[in-house]
């Protein structure tokens, strides 16, 4: 968590976008929960938060939250360009 408050986002506006935000890659492999990536909008900006959920328990934990860096994904944010 301490990341994301160096990076300034609002707990608020980060649980807005996993109640809201649109799933554009699952990790089903990944360890110790599945996660998924979601993009969302913080103050009209495009924010991407990873997000794995506990399946025995459906407590879910924030992994990441940042902004999508134009260079590497595509102009609506939902498939990474290849490099």
């Amino acid at each position: 968590m301490q990341r994301m408050y160096e990076r300034g986002f609002d707990p608020r506006s980060i649980t807005l976008t996993i109640s809201t935000g649109e799933v554009i890659v699952r990790y089903p492999d990944d360890t110790p929960f599945p996660s998924v990536l979601l993009l969302g909008a913080v103050n009209e900006s495009p924010v991407h938060v990873v997000v794995a959920k506990d399946g025995s328990t459906g407590d879910c934990y924030v992994v990441t939250v940042y902004v999508p860096d134009p260079q590497r994904w595509t102009d609506d944010f939902r498939i990474r360009r290849i490099r």
